[in-house]
């Protein structure tokens, strides 16, 4: 018999209210210079615990399949999903409202002093930043997927890189392709 109990089992997180979802998305929109897509899976993965790395994904796969940006169309399914239409708006304008309140600033800035050369390297800098930043958060999404025994998600991972990343094939052709032949390739397997 040993002298420590167990540790108690950590409660699940309570799905977000509405201003919740607000505030999240307006966080996340306001932290994303050069994109957003780190901030939310930090928010909603690291942080808040909304949804696991799984659970991200697979969302996140739906939304690039969509038309429209990929984190707009994020923050209608996942604003849907915990606060329905209403959480869906809120989201959505946490996510929108702030930025194009301060790209129409900054543009007016900009058309004002935009020649100025410490302004040039101030976004290259920025630019480097937001790069780092992708490849951190697409060396997070990949950490499910090694976990996995290798099979058809990672075939198709493989070859979607290779025709767009390699062989620089236009990516709606690449999906055009890849999109039926995973369906098939599922659906031909059944149930787990």
């Amino acid at each position: 018999m040993s002298d420590t109990a167990p540790a108690p089992a950590q409660p699940a997180p309570a799905n977000p209210t509405r201003l919740q979802l607000l505030v999240a998305f307006t966080i996340i929109s306001v932290s994303g210079f050069g994109g957003v897509l780190y901030w939310s899976r930090r928010m909603m993965v690291d942080e808040r615990k909304w949804m696991t790395a799984e659970e991200f994904n697979e969302a996140y796969a739906l939304c690039n399949f969509l038309p429209g940006p990929n984190i707009v169309n994020f923050a209608v399914v996942f604003g849907r999903r915990f606060g329905g239409t209403a959480g869906a708006l809120l989201a959505l304008l946490g996510l929108l409202g702030p930025p194009v309140t301060i790209v129409i600033g900054c543009g007016l800035l900009y058309a004002r002093f935009g020649n100025i050369d410490v302004l040039q390297r101030i976004f290259a800098a920025v630019a480097a930043a937001a790069a780092g930043l992708t490849i951190s958060t697409t060396l997070k999404m990949l950490q499910p997927l090694l976990k996995e025994r290798f099979g058809q998600p990672h075939v198709m991972a493989f070859a979607a890189f290779a025709a767009v990343g390699i062989m620089r094939w236009p990516l709606y052709w690449v999906l055009a392709v890849l999109i039926p032949l995973s369906i098939a390739w599922a659906w031909g397997r059944g149930p787990r």
